[in-house]
């Protein structure tokens, strides 16, 4: 796994264990080699974003249990992917985040600027 730190350079804290989040399913939004959708962005999903992801082929509302999967809903928080989360920034529906919960890896794709203006 990669450091537990956030985006602001703290220890990472947890994103959400209801529902269980992460790529680890552990309520953190930690990564390693093996993620490779980088789910390091701890985002409030809304009805907006949740439609955009359904429209790019990521189904996020319809319950997976093979995947430990429950389906979200608008308030639910989640790790999502950074490369999800960014395309979500440019369509202008990106969702709120928890930087302490964002692990620091997305700084490698998003600044710290942008991410500040959605920060809750």
């Amino acid at each position: 796994m990669e450091h537990k730190l956030n985006v602001l350079g703290t220890e990472l804290v947890a994103c959400c264990f209801d529902p269980l989040t992460g790529y680890f399913r552990d309520g953190y939004c930690q990564t390693d080699q093996q993620d490779h959708g980088t789910h390091t962005v701890c985002a409030e999903v809304t009805e907006e974003f949740l439609s955009f992801s359904l429209s790019r082929g990521n189904d996020l509302i319809t319950p997976n249990p093979d995947y430990n999967f429950p389906g979200l809903k608008p308030g639910d928080f989640w790790c999502l992917c950074v490369m999800r989360w960014h395309e979500a920034y440019q369509a202008g529906v990106a969702p709120k985040i928890k930087l302490e919960a964002s692990q620091h890896k997305t700084l490698s794709f998003v600044s710290i600027d942008i991410l500040k203006e959605f920060a809750l």
